[in-house]
């Protein structure tokens, strides 16, 4: 009994080598599983569901082996492609998760999130954030041409690479660690499961004299990585392994 979780591929057909990998992985082990989680950005980037993308298109095609299988594959909204909507997901045959959601793995209820909102330090992206998430701006941004929300995302992208390489932004882009404690709280859990940051880890928390674990996943931008949750006996394992 397995549960894979994987996110931030962040695919694009400039890197046809990780859309390889994510192909041999959906058919040799996905299928196995007993569920497949991707906790966000999948996609670099996502101008919504009648784009017409190719990488898409190769997605969809990807996962066919999971729907011809029935096996569950349950996606997140990450901070590239909260724009995928139901209309996609379904023909690739993944149900939309809410974020944060909390389920059950093997005994052990466990927080997701793809992180992104766990960096309340970086102030301008939550403030995005908060705006890019509401109907209000998603209606009219989805009603314009393909062209002119490509653009925006190409706009965006570039703005985002400056952020990233700015030295001075390396700190508030990582998660607060008192929004960590805060999250885990709500939820009334003590293992968090999250992405987006790229700073792959198991980090072992103690909250109140309880122990409690983060577990952040790996980005795809040099290999694949998977996150392997298993039950052996009534011990649940996890497992941070690349792919090959």
């Amino acid at each position: 009994m397995t549960t894979l979780f994987i996110s931030d591929l962040h695919l694009d057909l400039v890197r046809p080598d990780i859309i390889e990998i994510l192909e041999r992985f959906i058919a040799n082990e996905a299928i196995y599983a007993d569920a497949l989680y991707i906790l966000g950005d999948l996609f670099e980037a996502w101008i919504g569901d009648d784009s017409e993308d190719e990488t898409g298109q190769r997605f969809i095609a990807a996962m066919k082996p999971m729907r011809e299988a029935r096996r569950p594959c349950f996606y997140m909204h990450g901070n590239r492609d909260f724009l995928l909507g139901e209309r996609f997901a379904k023909a690739a045959g993944m149900t939309l998760l809410p974020d944060p959601s909390v389920v059950d793995l093997y005994g052990v209820p466990t927080l997701l999130m793809h992180g992104d909102s766990l960096c309340v330090d970086d102030t301008a992206y939550q403030a995005f954030r908060t705006q890019s998430r509401s109907p209000g701006w998603q209606r009219p941004f989805l009603a314009r041409t393909r062209a002119e929300r490509q653009a925006f995302a190409e706009q965006a992208r570039k703005e985002s690479q400056r952020h990233t390489a700015a030295e001075q932004n390396a700190a508030i882009m990582d998660v607060n660690a008192d929004a960590v404690v805060n999250a885990l709280n709500r939820a009334g859990v003590r293992r968090l499961i999250h992405g987006h940051t790229h700073r792959p880890a198991i980090h072992a928390l103690d909250i109140d004299g309880k122990p409690a674990h983060r577990i952040v996943l790996s980005d795809w931008f040099q290999s694949g990585e998977v996150l392997r949750v298993s039950q052996d006996d009534t011990e649940s394992r996890l497992f941070l392994e690349k792919l090959h």
